[in-house]
């Protein structure tokens, strides 16, 4: 055990000292200490529970952890990588806990998840979880520790049925699936009685004072960062778009209330800064906050900022960025094409993005590192040269300055209008092409790995049949050939790799999670959906 590790944190916050009959909780992330330690989300919500008098709070990570009870009551996961399943289910059997929650009883302890992909969609995981947290920590955490320590001394049947009570609290166990055959649709998701809510809705913090970290280490993957979100959500509203769709309503931290304080608390430990959010630069007062970081006193502050909207970056931004030790911005384009940007409702023009270009190289950043996306619902070939086409001109409109495309693969993703589309089966090829075209101009270009997409999509749309494939698959190495060999293996029992990835399913077919709620009802993600595909030329049509 490395304790090294934890003397060398400095903590943001005071934590409590437990009372004598405190719950003995174990709090992992899935991964390594230096990963998990740089997720926002986990160093929240364990500083919440270290805070509580009613919880005793161990942390536990891959490659270490701190001393850890005897016998716990509650063991808890965040997750933000969907692969790091496979270190749950190790870690659990390393806890001596059954890996599906069918096989524990009342002497195992009753184990949750939470964080973004369990809120995205959960079913895959679901044998595996007694208790699923959908939503923001902020809502859910109090009200889990509080109503478990109503039926602390229950039956572990009697626990579950209370916490399923709970908004946003999700049981697995009290819903049943029923398929058309083994290996066909979901014909009906049903709870097991009256008491159990028909769906279960994902809930929502609104308040105005984000998160901060609470917690500063040299030893994690962003050496001596202190990170603070300066928005939730995204007001864009890209149809593909989980990041917005399932976390709406788009949310800004108070300036002065929340914002300001927190900043001032976490430069006194480090000179590192890292401003996070999936649009950032669309914080109504983000001029502000950068005013506030030029100020002489933070000279020797170190600043990060995470994606910025391309029409919001300024000489001016490009200018305090390059003197905060920055190098580069990263701008979210998706594609060169305009009829692509309409479908997927980026709204954002060629003259935008070359302009953020100059203005990136005016203020003395020296690169630029663009998103974009191929197998876009609606993309033809020409759209492909449209993307090639665009960064030649960046290229000519601020030479010297290092340009980095990096592309993936379109992914459905659950809660968006996009989750009825599949992936596109030309994907692979149409990145072959874009380097070919891209690497003799220059131009940085790095593919995501196709393979990955194949499996992200898999869990992504994936339902509780999954779950034996990733148990299988846990055995065989996490390779796209591993997948493969499962699904071989698993024959007639699950629908094929196909189904869940590259089909367009049906707007009538019960999807894996139409009994978790996300911010919009299925009517409005359709009708965002038509406007999408009203883009699409004639013979992309999708039949339906």
């Amino acid at each position: 055990m490395t304790s090294s590790l934890f003397t060398a944190e400095r903590l943001l916050f005071t934590p409590a000292t437990p009372e004598t009959n405190a719950i003995p909780l174990i709090f992992a992330f899935p991964n390594e200490y230096t990963v998990g330690i740089t997720s926002l989300g986990y160093q929240v919500v364990w500083a919440t529970l270290a805070m509580r008098r009613d919880v005793q709070v161990s942390r536990l990570f891959t490659d270490t952890c701190e001393t850890l009870p005897r016998q716990p009551e509650i063991v808890g996961f965040s997750i933000s990588w969907e692969l790091d399943y496979v270190n749950i289910l190790n870690l659990l059997s390393s806890l001596e806990i059954p890996i599906r929650a069918i096989n524990r009883d009342d002497s195992h302890p009753l184990v949750f998840g939470g964080g973004p992909v369990l809120t995205a969609n959960p079913e895959p995981f679901a044998d595996f979880f007694d208790v699923i947290l959908l939503g923001d920590g902020e809502n859910l955490l109090g009200n889990f520790i509080e109503t478990y320590q109503e039926v602390r001394h229950a039956s572990r049947q009697t626990q579950l049925q209370r916490l399923a009570q709970v908004p946003g609290i999700y049981v697995p166990s009290l819903y049943v699936v029923e398929y058309e055959a083994p290996d066909g649709a979901i014909s009906s998701i049903k709870p097991i009685n009256s008491e159990i809510p028909a769906v279960v809705q994902k809930q929502t913090y609104r308040g105005n004072t984000l998160s901060a970290s609470t917690v500063v280490t040299e030893k994690a993957a962003w050496e001596n960062i202190f990170m603070v979100e300066v928005v939730r959500s995204c007001p864009e509203m890209c149809r593909f778009c989980l990041a917005s769709y399932l976390t709406l309503p788009f949310r800004t931290a108070s300036l002065e209330g929340s914002l300001i304080p927190a900043i001032e608390k976490g430069l006194q430990v480090t000179n590192r800064l890292g401003l996070l959010g999936a649009s950032v630069t669309q914080h109504p007062e983000f001029e502000t906050l950068l005013d506030y970081i030029s100020q002489p006193k933070y000279d020797d502050v170190r600043l990060s900022i995470a994606s910025v909207r391309t029409n919001t970056v300024t000489e001016q931004l490009a200018k305090t960025l390059a003197k905060r030790d920055t190098r580069s911005l990263t701008i979210a384009v998706e594609s060169g094409s305009e009829k692509l940007r309409q479908i997927i409702n980026k709204k954002l023009h060629n003259d935008e993005i070359i302009q953020a270009a100059i203005n990136a190289k005016a203020g003395g950043l020296t690169g630029l590192k663009l998103y974009g996306m191929v197998g876009i619902p609606g993309e033809e070939p020409e759209d492909l040269d449209a993307t090639v086409a665009m960064m030649r001109s960046i290229k000519k409109a601020a030479p010297g300055l290092r340009l980095t495309l990096g592309c993936s693969t379109f992914v459905p993703k659950s809660h968006t209008p996009f989750q009825w589309f599949g992936v596109n089966t030309q994907a692979e090829k149409r990145l072959q092409w874009l380097q070919k075209q891209l690497k003799p101009q220059g131009i940085d270009f790095r593919p995501e790995s196709y393979n990955w997409s194949i499996i992200q999509a898999l869990i992504s749309r994936g339902d509780r049949r999954i779950s034996q494939l990733l148990e299988l698959t846990r055995d065989f190495g996490d390779s796209l050939g591993s997948y493969k060999r499962a699904f071989k293996q698993l024959k007639g029992q699950i629908p094929d790799l196909d189904v869940y990835v590259h089909s367009n399913w049906s707007h009538q077919q019960i999807l894996p999670w139409n009994h978790l709620q996300g911010p919009l009802p299925q009517s409005t993600l359709l009708k965002h959906l038509a406007e999408a595909t009203s883009h699409f030329s004639q013979e992309l049509q999708p039949l339906n």
